[in-house]
């Protein structure tokens, strides 16, 4: 090679902007960046557990009383897990208290009150998110404000309402003063607003009408909706004790929540007894969420609820 050639032969080009060092400093800063986020991960997932444990640790202590013995539980040897498993405390409440009519007087006034709360509140969502009425904003307002009511202070008035219409003592006493939710109308408008316009839109240059809009459109694309809003609704009706306990006046239609009240008037220092029955109430809805999980939180983050 010449002398020539070596003044002609091209220079590399260097950043004045690069850091000193070039890419070791740059293979180092990787380095480093990477061990703080696999530092965070791991320090988040032990957070994640630890409030995992401290949560399911009632339900754990819940299952642990009532497979316990009553020697351990008045002796007060209670451990971890108990030395002798016994179902004796289930046998004991099964045999006292009618709780399968109970247990199916629950299914069947959250069945169906969580199922006409579904149809409401997709209706009413629907309306609030995709027609144009005159006052829907106030209405929608007004609905959103009834919120901030109290359950207590508008019982007496529900109890004036189902007397008068002859509904006292029966299941639709119960059933139908929860027919709406406001909440639930305004998770369902937040969901149907994130549906595309232009599907709607669509649908009606092709000459569809609002309950077929409804009905081959919104529906298919709201089934994580439907999962949230049945779920919330169930699991409310299922747990609603003060208006029940007014509304239900013969034991045969009680529900759980008001057996677990008779319950503890007889077996008031029973624990094994009291414990055994509420894992019969909280059994169902912890199994009806594990299997249902899935769309239960795709529901809340399509709303934009967090």
């Amino acid at each position: 090679m010449t002398s020539t050639d070596v003044e002609t032969a091209p220079q590399p080009v260097v950043d004045p902007a690069a850091p000193p060092g070039g890419p070791l400093i740059d293979t180092d800063r990787r380095r480093r960046r990477a061990r703080r986020d696999r530092a965070g991960l791991v320090g988040r997932t032990a957070l994640a557990v630890l409030l995992c444990l401290i949560l399911l640790f009632p339900l754990y202590w819940m299952v642990v009383v009532a497979l316990s013995t009553r020697s351990e539980l008045l002796g007060g040897q209670l451990r971890l897990w108990p030395r002798e498993l016994t179902f004796s405390n289930f046998e004991r409440v099964f045999e006292s208290f009618p709780v399968g009519t109970w247990f199916t007087n629950s299914v069947a006034i959250s069945l169906v009150t969580a199922a006409i709360i579904v149809v409401f509140n997709l209706l009413a969502g629907y309306a609030f998110a995709h027609l144009r009425f005159r006052g829907s904003t106030p209405l929608f307002l007004l609905a959103l404000s009834t919120l901030m009511v109290p359950v207590q202070v508008i019982m007496v008035a529900l109890f004036r309402l189902v007397t008068t219409l002859n509904l006292y003592g029966t299941y639709w006493a119960v059933i139908l003063p929860a027919a709406a939710s406001a909440f639930g109308i305004f998770l369902a408008r937040q969901f149907m607003l994130g549906i595309p316009r232009e599907l709607i839109e669509a649908a009606r240059i092709d000459g569809a009408g609002h309950v077929r809009v409804f009905s081959r459109v919104v529906l298919p694309l709201s089934k994580p909706l439907i999962a949230v809003l049945f779920f919330m609704s169930l699991l409310s009706s299922w747990n609603d004790f003060a208006w029940p306990l007014i509304a239900l006046k013969q034991n045969e239609l009680f529900t759980l929540p008001i057996g677990l009240l008779y319950l503890q008037g007889q077996f008031g220092s029973d624990y094994g007894a009291t414990m055994a029955f509420a894992l019969v109430n909280v059994a169902p809805m912890v199994l009806l969420f594990l299997v249902f999980q899935r769309y239960f939180v795709q529901g809340f983050a399509r709303t934009g609820i967090r």
